[in-house]
């Protein structure tokens, strides 16, 4: 099959076998270079870990520290005229790579959410590693099912009252306003059932109930605050107020003891949620093209595998701002890189979009998740899209 993006709305419905593999060794490639931290975790969890920031963590804790790595995905094989999803793809290449690496590295394939995917992963913890000591939560789905039945969806709006303001349409590079609609109590309450933390404790109270995972191992969940332009749409709306449940989670899990929970800030970046956020695709845009020409840009990579080598396991011990949040968009919000943006962002229109962000590196980005634009692959080769993962359950 010669696979080539098709993209529906914010998402890509192909996925390239050769370009996961090629884009899973170059991120392996950065965290075997990288200075690595005297100490580290060896067995680690990583929940929501075939894209993003799961992926980059359970590479970076992999390749830092050796660490053995269980990762927890939803992915689907691929299926007569179907490729597989990058998820799995990459999943499938990352495996490859540590087995031949010598590095333990299993995969349970399934809903996160539910009981049964739990419990097979407290099975395999159980029989094949003890303990972890140490439980990455990376979950970004749009919906979850209860232990009831009961089935939430989340929705990407503000709290309170509209807002509008610049965002960009992708379909075809044009910058105009919108105006985005205030969530109503019940899909708040339904955002933060879907992202909130009630189901990080779950995952944890279920671990240790099992005793499977270590005293004093440690559990960081991923957020996001951003610069005031994305505040309504994000920090302030009801993913915001999800994101501020999962923070008020890790304070209730640090006083239940036997663990130490963080929240790590991370950076904007494009992923399959952000690029689906209203206004946050632009100020993404802005910000790259800011923060490259600062050299202070990051990808996925390079975050998880400095939170994990200097914030989390570095000589200083674990590195918090006042609220015991972990700073790793310190970068992002600098204040002259902030300035810069919000003057940008005054003056971008259509006309001077090319001037004013880094489209290309947004589409290049959105385009890698999927595994195309890949330096070195043939996208005209004819591939098998049928890729196994050997040790899936």
């Amino acid at each position: 099959m010669i696979v080539k993006p098709k993209v529906r709305g914010f998402i890509c419905t192909t996925a390239h076998a050769e370009g996961c593999k090629a884009e899973v060794k170059s991120q392996i490639e950065y965290a075997k270079a990288a200075a690595h931290a005297d100490n580290g975790p060896k067995k680690v969890l990583v929940i929501g870990a075939s894209m993003g920031y799961g992926l980059a963590s359970r590479i970076a804790a992999a390749y830092s520290f050796g660490a053995a790595t269980i990762g927890v995905i939803f992915d689907k094989p691929a299926m007569r005229s179907r490729t597989a999803t990058s998820g799995w793809y990459n999943t499938a290449a990352f495996e490859s790579f540590a087995k031949a690496d010598g590095l333990y590295a299993k995969t349970i394939n399934g809903d996160a959410y539910s009981k049964e995917i739990k419990d097979k992963t407290i099975e395999l913890i159980k029989s094949d590693l003890g303990k972890v000591d140490c439980v990455i939560y990376s979950l970004a789905a749009p919906r979850r099912t209860t232990a009831d039945g009961t089935l939430y969806s989340s929705v990407l709006k503000t709290v309170g009252s509209p807002y509008t303001n610049k965002t960009i349409n992708l379909k075809d590079n044009t910058v105009g306003d919108i105006t985005v609609e205030p969530a109503t109590e019940e899909e708040i309450e339904a955002t933060v059932k879907v992202m909130g933390g009630e189901d990080w404790k779950d995952w944890i109270d279920a671990l240790k109930a099992a005793d499977a995972i270590e005293d004093n191992a440690v559990t960081v969940a991923y957020s996001y605050i951003g610069p005031q332009i994305t505040h309504p749409m994000y920090a302030d709306g009801s993913i915001g107020k999800a994101k501020d449940h999962l923070f008020e989670t890790s304070k209730k899990l640090n006083e239940s003891g036997n663990v130490r929970a963080y929240i790590s800030v991370n950076k904007a970046l494009v992923t399959q949620s952000s690029a689906a956020i209203p206004i946050v695709p632009l100020y993404i845009s802005i910000l790259y093209k800011v923060m490259k020409e600062n050299n202070v840009h990051e990808g996925c990579i390079e975050q998880m595998t400095r939170l994990l080598n200097e914030k989390l396991y570095g000589k200083d011990g674990v590195v918090t701002d006042s609220e015991g949040r972990i700073r790793m968009d310190d970068l992002e919000m600098q204040p002259e890189i902030q300035e810069k943006v919000n003057k940008l962002w005054a003056e971008i229109n259509t006309d001077n979009l090319d001037t004013h962000a880094d489209l290309e590196g947004y589409n290049q980005d959105f385009y890698k998740l999927f595994g195309f634009g890949i330096d070195g692959v043939d996208y005209e080769a004819d591939i098998d899209p049928d890729v196994n993962i050997t040790s899936v359950n």
